[in-house]
C-alpha cells in the first residue's frame, strides 16, 4: 500500500494555515471531501470545520469515534501522551529548529557560523 496516512476519525493533524498554525489538532469528524470537523481541548482550540487543504496529517492518531465530545478527545489524547510523541518525530524537530533559527540575534548567528 502506497498511502499510510488517511483522513479518519481520530488522526492527529498539524495545522498549516490559520489563526491556529502550527498546533495539532484531532479529527473529530468528517463533513465532506474538503471539510473536516476538528478540535483540541488540550491547545484551547475550539471545535470548528477545516478545510482538507489547511492541515497536514500526522502519523499520529488515537482510538475515538464519530462525533466524539471534547472530553472524550482529551482524555484519549491524555493517555495516549500525544505531545510527548509528536515531540519525538523528525518533522517536529525540523519545526523548532526553523523557530529557533528565526529567534537568533546578532550574535547567535555569528557564533553559529563560525
Amino acid at each position: 500500500m502506497v498511502y499510510k496516512r488517511f483522513v479518519e476519525v481520530g488522526r492527529v493533524a498539524l495545522i498549516a494555515n490559520g489563526k491556529y498554525e502550527g498546533k495539532l489538532v484531532v479529527i473529530a469528524d468528517l463533513v465532506d471531501q474538503k471539510r473536516i470537523l476538528c478540535e483540541n481541548p488540550i491547545h484551547a482550540i475550539p471545535r470548528q470545520v477545516f478545510k482538507t487543504q489547511d492541515i497536514n496529517l500526522t502519523d499520529l492518531k488515537i482510538n475515538v469515534p464519530h462525533g466524539a465530545r471534547g472530553g472524550v478527545i482529551k482524555k484519549h489524547y491524555l493517555k495516549d501522551e500525544i505531545d510527548s510523541k509528536w515531540e519525538k518525530t523528525a518533522w517536529a524537530q525540523k519545526l523548532a529548529g526553523r523557530v529557533a533559527k528565526r529567534q537568533l540575534s546578532d550574535f547567535g548567528r555569528f557564533k553559529s557560523a563560525s
